[in-house]
């Protein structure tokens, strides 16, 4: 059954509310006020637009054109209630878990020895990066594959992220986050056994679960390993070589985003939460950066795909709140040095099952070398053809057929 959750005035404007949630497991379904929507298409009407860049690429940011050519999509071609009529498709819920409502997807398998798994988005995606996978992961049969490979789906939204509350308290950390989805999985649900997976934040989260081992957890996969060593060795390989100036060139050339992220997000935050047009082109950086694409981010993903995300953002006001998880999970302990300081700041070895599969357009290519060192009992490693950053968005059939891969040994 749809609800409408009316909105507040701030100001005049509206605010989309989120139901309060309860420790109980409530269904859910998106309805945001065509209010909502009718301010959105009045805001992108009175953009003040910047003077053009005074390069020929995306070297300075987006270009004023691309960034023309999308909002105006945005406004007049763009469909949001097709995107909400989607999501409401599987089946969502909200619960409260440790104070924070937590929103997630929970699409179960018609076979019934399908394998629980946990999908964790990160950031600037969400639950949209995952909504390509669910069918090929809960019924492989439809796509050619095998009952054997199926899985019951879990996708929650992170907190301060689109449908899940937004944190009042400090400590929301990778952590933190890692101990409520043991919650969610093992209280709320009842899996006994089941496995996780992750990329982006999604990653350093099912890095924290894996390493925290929690009784039922079988084995774990990321599609961004953070298995940077301590210390670089003294003579590097070839492969170590070419990871290592990826992090040089991450952090010189692409870490701006995480930097006022991990140090000033609340600052940030004032132009995510008042602009569409800040909060899509933030945004909109990155799926240019960040995917396997030729040149434009349409070559990866559509303007809708990313619109979707986008506005999924917008109008749940979580562009301020998603920037807030940089300062609980860098900054916190290493204020500006980027997103791959997380996985340096400990030495401690993931003595669980780990895996992983590398995608050509991912940011960083972490060399299998460092992996085993990392994952004592590293059972998956596979390079993929196709593919970039935001793995399961951009290549759900690839995406798909690596979980089947990955998790057959861990089937009863």
């Amino acid at each position: 059954m749809k609800k409408n959750f009316p909105g507040i005035t701030d100001n005049g404007h509206q605010i989309f509310q989120l139901p309060t949630a309860t420790e109980s497991i409530t269904p859910f379904e998106l309805h945001v006020p065509q209010a909502a929507i009718d301010d959105l298409r009045l805001r992108l009407s009175q953009i003040r637009w910047p003077d053009r860049e005074i390069v020929n690429d995306w070297s300075q940011g987006v270009p004023l054109s691309a960034a023309k050519a999308l909002v105006d999509y945005w406004m007049n071609n763009y469909d949001w209630r097709k995107f909400e009529a989607h999501l409401n498709r599987f089946p969502q819920f909200r619960t409260l878990i440790d104070g924070v409502g937590i929103h997630f997807i929970h699409a179960r398998s018609p076979h019934p020895e399908a394998l629980p798994i946990l999908l964790t988005h990160g950031w600037p995606g969400s639950l949209v990066e995952f909504l390509g996978v669910i069918d090929r992961l809960t019924d492989p049969t439809k796509f050619g594959g095998s009952a054997k490979d199926a899985f019951h789906v879990v996708i929650p939204s992170i907190p301060g992220y689109g449908l899940s509350d937004k944190p009042t308290t400090l400590g929301w950390n990778p952590l933190r986050i890692a101990r409520a989805w043991t919650v969610l999985m093992q209280e709320k649900l009842g899996y006994t056994q089941w496995v996780a997976q992750g990329g982006d934040w999604g990653s350093a989260i099912t890095h924290a679960l894996a390493g925290e081992r929690p009784q039922g957890l079988l084995a774990a996969h990321v599609n961004l390993p953070l298995v940077v060593p301590t210390t670089y060795p003294d003579n590097p390989s070839a492969e170590e070589q070419a990871a290592i100036r990826d992090i040089e060139y991450y952090l010189n050339q692409m870490s701006g985003y995480a930097d006022q992220m991990n140090t000033r997000p609340q600052t940030i935050g004032y132009a995510l939460n008042d602009s569409p047009l800040a909060l899509a082109m933030w945004m909109y950086e990155k799926f240019w950066e960040w995917t396997d694409n030729q040149g434009q981010p349409e070559d990866a993903l559509t303007k809708d795909q990313m619109l979707d995300n986008i506005s999924l953002y917008w109008f749940t006001g979580t562009g301020t709140s998603s920037a807030r998880l940089y300062w609980e999970g860098v900054g916190s302990t290493i204020r500006n040095a980027g997103f791959f300081s997380a996985s340096r700041a400990t030495s401690d070895k993931i003595t669980l099952p780990m895996g992983a599969s590398i995608f050509p357009g991912e940011t960083f290519h972490a060399p299998r070398a460092w992996a085993e060192a990392a994952w004592p009992d590293l059972f998956y490693w596979n390079e993929v053809d196709k593919g970039g950053h935001f793995a399961a968005f951009e290549q759900p059939e690839i995406f798909a057929k690596e979980m089947y891969k990955a998790f057959r040994s861990f089937r009863a």
